[in-house]
């Protein structure tokens, strides 16, 4: 069993994606220990309490760095987390941190790209597909290596709304699979 710490800043649909993905058995052989949040309050919070699922929020790295180890943490899934991880957190977790951003990295990533904001830049850039990019996460912002994406296609009426709610269905698929993808690359798998 891959055990996995879900890092939340939000409402958290693409946790209950996972979550769901791994009580439908989309998602055998993983486990959710605990939903670590930015800060209090968040909706992802609900969600976790909800699946029966520890729900924690961590003030700093060092708190984040005990709470991943005393859960046993393989695996750190990034699911709307909107704070950047420190080093050592990388450092502890190489090859081990998942991130989802909502657009085709490398375009439209790294510091200022979050939310409406990926969106409205592809929208402003005249692209005619978008997309989700699952990848690892490393020292710089959006700069880990990719380990899938999926394009979404841009309708010539869409506003930042209605692109942002086609790539998170998008987002909600692909995120399982990256999940599964490294999964089956774990040195406990008989990867890597």
């Amino acid at each position: 069993m891959v055990n996995i710490s879900v890092l939340v800043s939000g409402g958290g649909t693409n946790l209950q994606a996972i979550i769901d993905n791994i009580e439908s058995g989309e998602l055998s052989g993983a486990r959710i220990v605990q939903v670590i949040s930015s800060r209090e309050g968040v909706f992802s919070l609900e969600r976790a309490a909800k699946a029966g699922i520890k729900g924690k929020v961590a003030k700093d790295t060092k708190q984040l760095l005990e709470q991943l180890a005393a859960e046993n943490t393989d695996l750190i899934v990034l699911a709307g987390y909107m704070k950047v991880l420190e080093p050592e957190v990388i450092g502890a977790y190489r090859r081990r941190i998942l991130n989802i951003h909502p657009s085709l990295i490398p375009k439209y990533c790294g510091k200022g790209f979050y939310g409406k904001r990926v969106h409205q830049a592809v929208l402003d850039g005249g692209e005619t597909v978008s997309g989700a990019t699952v990848h690892f996460v490393d020292e710089g912002v959006d700069t880990g290596e990719i380990i899938l994406q999926r394009q979404v296609p841009v309708e010539p009426d869409d506003t930042a709304d209605t692109l942002a709610a086609r790539v998170l269905e998008t987002e909600h698929v692909i995120l399982s699979e990256g999940i599964k993808k490294v999964m089956a690359q774990l040195p406990e798998k008989g990867g890597l």
